[in-house]
């Protein structure tokens, strides 16, 4: 296949044409891909119309994949597959009181996937199955350019500051599912630093995940709201973010390790079907 790259923001995100991923993808056309990805941080491929099978088997081109600890979440059939849905198992639309759809609704909040593991998420790859007539973007933010933007007083409190990724943080802001004991003791809180490298590029980013950021190493908790809510203003100014507009089937690519990412609001009673996959993390966060 021969693509075509077009950028869709100054920094972050790029668009993908001439690709059909029904058809097999070659190891040149998958290097092409992964080069784009480093630079662009955020590739767009519009229009797909893929399986989960086919989706799955696109993925592990660029790694191994995650299997999620929640089985509230996981597919049954396609275990690799995240379902970011409103929907249940018996095909009904969740009420926003189902605790399952709280935890899911937590999206709505700047995140970067699987932050709270020893080693986090490399890559996420969402793909459209059902979309909203209006909202449900997905907004992303570019981590490296928002370092760069750090007043120097707010630089010198976190560079060499670790911060804490608690997956249970999520029900403790949306009063979703409460982790049970099991998952509780599979993902016990992990400390990351603040301002990572990333280690193909090279490139320094910030390093935050607010959905499961809770503490600030050496901050007491005054402190530490004060210095994440300046951060989280930040990140969302518009000089740093492209925003999605979804059409059905579209697949949407992202790096994990220099980007975080957002939902926008939707009507909860129209149908939000979306698939995601997750390669596994290539090694624990590297300091800056």
């Amino acid at each position: 296949m021969s693509i075509e790259i077009h950028k869709l923001h100054p920094t972050i995100g790029a668009r993908v044409d001439g690709l059909d991923l029904r058809q097999p993808l070659s190891s040149e056309t998958a290097t092409a891909l992964i080069e784009a990805w480093l630079e662009h941080k955020v590739l767009v491929l519009p229009t797909q119309a893929i399986s989960d099978a086919e989706h799955v088997a696109f993925s592990r081109h660029f790694g191994r994949l995650e299997v999620h600890h929640q089985n509230i979440i996981r597919d049954n059939a396609v275990p690799e597959i995240f379902k970011v849905s409103n929907v249940d198992e018996d095909d009904n639309i969740r009420p926003t009181t189902d605790t399952t759809m709280a935890q899911l609704l937590t999206t709505k909040i700047w995140h970067t996937d699987s932050s709270f593991r020893e080693n986090p998420a490399m890559g996420s790859i969402l793909r459209g199955v059902e979309i909203v007539r209006e909202g449900g973007q997905t907004c992303f933010t570019d981590m490296e350019a928002v370092l760069e933007a750090l007043p120097d007083d707010v630089l010198g409190t976190i560079r060499d500051r670790r911060c804490r990724h608690d997956f249970e943080h999520l029900s403790r802001i949306a009063a979703g599912r409460k982790p049970t004991a099991e998952e509780k003791a599979a993902m016990p809180p992990v400390w990351q630093p603040m301002v990572r490298i990333h280690p193909v590029t090279g490139r320094r980013s910030l390093y935050i995940s607010p959905i499961y950021n809770d503490a600030i190493e050496g901050l007491d908790e005054s402190q530490s709201k004060a210095i994440l809510d300046q951060l989280y203003a930040l990140v969302s100014e518009e000089r740093f973010v492209y925003e999605h507009q979804w059409s059905e089937g579209d697949i949407v690519m992202w790096d994990n390790r220099c980007t975080m990412h957002r939902i926008l609001p939707y009507d909860p009673d129209e149908r939000r079907v979306m698939h995601r996959t997750t390669v596994v993390g290539d090694g624990p966060v590297i300091a800056a």
